[in-house]
Protein backbone atom coordinates (compact mmCIF):
# COMPACT_ATOMS: atom_id res chain seq x y z
CA UNK A 1 0.00 0.00 0.00
CA UNK A 2 1.44 3.33 -1.06
CA UNK A 3 2.24 5.81 1.71
CA UNK A 4 0.12 8.92 1.52
CA UNK A 5 2.30 11.97 0.97
CA UNK A 6 1.75 15.18 2.93
CA UNK A 7 0.18 18.07 1.08
CA UNK A 8 2.60 19.72 -1.32
CA UNK A 9 3.99 23.05 -0.17
CA UNK A 10 5.40 25.70 -2.51
CA UNK A 11 8.52 26.15 -0.38
CA UNK A 12 9.54 22.56 -1.19
CA UNK A 13 10.67 23.76 -4.61
CA UNK A 14 13.01 26.27 -2.98
CA UNK A 15 14.32 23.64 -0.55
CA UNK A 16 15.27 21.24 -3.34
CA UNK A 17 17.00 23.93 -5.38
CA UNK A 18 18.99 25.11 -2.36
CA UNK A 19 20.17 21.56 -1.73
CA UNK A 20 21.36 21.50 -5.34
CA UNK A 21 23.42 24.68 -4.94
CA UNK A 22 23.25 28.47 -4.93
CA UNK A 23 19.96 30.17 -5.86
CA UNK A 24 20.31 33.56 -7.56
CA UNK A 25 17.88 36.42 -8.03
CA UNK A 26 17.91 35.81 -11.77
CA UNK A 27 16.65 32.26 -11.22
CA UNK A 28 13.17 33.76 -11.36
CA UNK A 29 10.30 32.03 -9.50
CA UNK A 30 12.61 29.94 -7.32
CA UNK A 31 14.26 33.07 -5.92
CA UNK A 32 10.84 34.52 -5.09
CA UNK A 33 9.88 31.29 -3.32
CA UNK A 34 13.06 31.31 -1.20
CA UNK A 35 12.54 34.94 -0.17
CA UNK A 36 8.82 34.65 0.57
CA UNK A 37 9.14 31.38 2.53
CA UNK A 38 12.41 32.17 4.26
CA UNK A 39 11.20 31.52 7.82
CA UNK A 40 9.79 28.10 6.91
CA UNK A 41 12.96 27.16 5.06
CA UNK A 42 15.08 28.39 7.99
CA UNK A 43 13.24 26.06 10.34
CA UNK A 44 13.37 23.11 7.95
CA UNK A 45 17.09 23.32 7.27
CA UNK A 46 18.01 24.06 10.91
CA UNK A 47 16.51 20.68 11.84
CA UNK A 48 19.09 18.94 9.63
CA UNK A 49 22.02 21.05 10.75
CA UNK A 50 22.10 23.60 7.95
CA UNK A 51 21.92 27.39 7.98
CA UNK A 52 20.13 29.25 5.20
CA UNK A 53 21.96 32.39 4.09
CA UNK A 54 19.92 34.85 2.04
CA UNK A 55 21.45 38.09 0.81
CA UNK A 56 18.65 39.95 -0.95
CA UNK A 57 20.84 43.00 -1.65
CA UNK A 58 23.41 40.90 -3.53
CA UNK A 59 20.78 38.55 -4.95
CA UNK A 60 21.80 35.08 -3.81
CA UNK A 61 20.95 32.39 -1.26
CA UNK A 62 22.85 29.28 -0.20
CA UNK A 63 23.18 26.70 2.55
CA UNK A 64 26.10 26.12 4.87
CA UNK A 65 26.80 23.62 7.60
CA UNK A 66 26.06 24.85 11.12
CA UNK A 67 29.16 25.36 13.26
CA UNK A 68 29.42 23.55 16.59
CA UNK A 69 28.72 26.72 18.59
CA UNK A 70 25.56 27.37 16.53
CA UNK A 71 23.81 24.06 17.11
CA UNK A 72 22.20 22.54 20.18
CA UNK A 73 22.49 19.17 21.94
CA UNK A 74 22.26 16.19 19.62
CA UNK A 75 23.07 18.05 16.43
CA UNK A 76 26.71 17.00 16.58
CA UNK A 77 25.54 13.46 15.76
CA UNK A 78 24.11 14.52 12.39
CA UNK A 79 26.14 13.48 9.34
CA UNK A 80 27.71 16.41 7.50
CA UNK A 81 25.97 17.20 4.21
CA UNK A 82 28.59 19.76 3.17
CA UNK A 83 32.30 19.47 3.80
CA UNK A 84 34.85 22.21 3.45
CA UNK A 85 37.33 21.66 0.64
CA UNK A 86 40.74 23.26 0.64
CA UNK A 87 41.46 25.46 -2.37
CA UNK A 88 44.65 24.82 -4.31
CA UNK A 89 47.26 27.54 -4.76
CA UNK A 90 46.05 28.16 -8.33
CA UNK A 91 42.38 28.37 -7.32
CA UNK A 92 43.23 30.70 -4.42
CA UNK A 93 45.19 33.01 -6.72
CA UNK A 94 42.27 33.12 -9.13
CA UNK A 95 39.83 33.85 -6.29
CA UNK A 96 41.99 36.80 -5.22
CA UNK A 97 42.06 38.17 -8.77
CA UNK A 98 38.31 37.75 -9.20
CA UNK A 99 37.54 39.33 -5.84
CA UNK A 100 39.62 42.35 -6.84
CA UNK A 101 37.83 42.57 -10.19
CA UNK A 102 34.47 42.40 -8.40
CA UNK A 103 35.53 45.10 -5.94
CA UNK A 104 36.63 47.37 -8.78
CA UNK A 105 33.39 46.70 -10.65
CA UNK A 106 31.24 47.60 -7.64
CA UNK A 107 33.17 50.82 -7.09
CA UNK A 108 33.15 52.01 -10.70
CA UNK A 109 30.31 50.37 -12.68
CA UNK A 110 26.96 52.16 -12.58
CA UNK A 111 24.90 50.61 -15.37
CA UNK A 112 25.67 46.92 -15.76
CA UNK A 113 24.50 44.45 -13.10
CA UNK A 114 26.96 41.76 -14.15
CA UNK A 115 30.69 41.75 -13.50
CA UNK A 116 32.24 40.18 -16.60
CA UNK A 117 35.95 39.61 -17.25
CA UNK A 118 37.87 38.42 -20.27
CA UNK A 119 40.10 35.37 -19.93
CA UNK A 120 42.87 37.21 -21.77
CA UNK A 121 42.83 40.03 -19.22
CA UNK A 122 42.89 37.60 -16.32
CA UNK A 123 45.84 35.81 -17.86
CA UNK A 124 47.94 38.99 -17.83
CA UNK A 125 47.28 39.36 -14.10
CA UNK A 126 47.71 35.63 -13.52
CA UNK A 127 51.30 35.53 -14.79
CA UNK A 128 52.54 37.79 -11.99
CA UNK A 129 51.93 35.06 -9.40
CA UNK A 130 54.25 32.52 -11.01
CA UNK A 131 57.98 32.29 -11.81
CA UNK A 132 58.95 34.13 -14.98
CA UNK A 133 60.69 30.95 -16.16
CA UNK A 134 57.37 29.17 -16.72
CA UNK A 135 56.23 29.24 -20.33
CA UNK A 136 52.88 30.79 -21.21
CA UNK A 137 51.38 27.57 -22.55
CA UNK A 138 51.79 25.90 -19.17
CA UNK A 139 50.52 28.99 -17.35
CA UNK A 140 47.47 29.10 -19.60
CA UNK A 141 46.70 25.49 -18.73
CA UNK A 142 46.96 26.16 -15.00
CA UNK A 143 44.58 29.10 -15.36
CA UNK A 144 42.13 26.97 -17.29
CA UNK A 145 42.18 24.29 -14.59
CA UNK A 146 41.61 26.88 -11.85
CA UNK A 147 38.70 28.38 -13.77
CA UNK A 148 37.12 24.95 -14.17
CA UNK A 149 37.44 24.43 -10.41
CA UNK A 150 35.72 27.73 -9.63
CA UNK A 151 33.03 27.09 -12.22
CA UNK A 152 32.17 23.85 -10.39
CA UNK A 153 31.85 25.88 -7.17
CA UNK A 154 29.48 28.29 -8.98
CA UNK A 155 31.84 31.22 -8.34
CA UNK A 156 31.95 32.00 -12.07
CA UNK A 157 29.99 31.06 -15.18
CA UNK A 158 30.77 31.36 -18.86
CA UNK A 159 29.31 34.53 -20.35
CA UNK A 160 30.51 34.50 -23.98
CA UNK A 161 32.73 32.24 -26.11
CA UNK A 162 34.15 34.78 -28.55
CA UNK A 163 35.84 36.53 -26.93
CA UNK A 164 35.92 34.19 -23.97
CA UNK A 165 34.39 36.00 -21.01
CA UNK A 166 33.25 34.95 -17.56
CA UNK A 167 30.71 36.40 -15.17
CA UNK A 168 31.91 36.65 -11.58
CA UNK A 169 29.08 35.50 -9.33
CA UNK A 170 28.54 37.49 -6.14
CA UNK A 171 28.48 34.33 -4.04
CA UNK A 172 32.28 34.55 -4.29
CA UNK A 173 32.22 37.33 -1.69
CA UNK A 174 30.27 35.30 0.84
CA UNK A 175 32.23 32.08 0.38
CA UNK A 176 35.73 33.57 0.24
CA UNK A 177 36.33 36.45 2.70
CA UNK A 178 39.30 38.57 1.67
CA UNK A 179 41.11 38.12 5.00
CA UNK A 180 40.85 34.33 4.73
CA UNK A 181 42.03 34.35 1.12
CA UNK A 182 45.03 36.55 1.91
CA UNK A 183 46.13 34.28 4.77
CA UNK A 184 45.64 31.13 2.73
CA UNK A 185 47.43 32.63 -0.25
CA UNK A 186 50.45 33.56 1.90
CA UNK A 187 50.63 30.02 3.26
CA UNK A 188 50.25 28.43 -0.16
CA UNK A 189 52.75 30.82 -1.75
CA UNK A 190 55.38 29.88 0.85
CA UNK A 191 54.74 26.18 0.26
CA UNK A 192 54.79 26.70 -3.52
CA UNK A 193 58.12 28.55 -3.36
CA UNK A 194 59.69 25.85 -1.19
CA UNK A 195 58.54 23.17 -3.60
CA UNK A 196 59.87 25.14 -6.58
CA UNK A 197 63.27 25.67 -4.93
CA UNK A 198 63.50 21.98 -4.05
CA UNK A 199 62.73 20.97 -7.63
CA UNK A 200 65.33 23.40 -9.01
CA UNK A 201 68.11 21.92 -6.87
CA UNK A 202 67.42 18.32 -7.83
Amino acid sequence: MATELPEFREWSMGAVRLLQGVVYADDGPVWSIVCSHRSRLDEYFARIGLALIVDEAEGFAFLRQLEEDESGPGYDALPKLFRKSRLSYDATVLCMLLRDELRRFEEEELESQRCVVKTSNLFELWKAFFPASLDEVKLSKTLRTAMNDLEELNFIRRFTDEPEEWEIRRILKARTPVSTLELLLAQLRAAYERRTEKTATQ
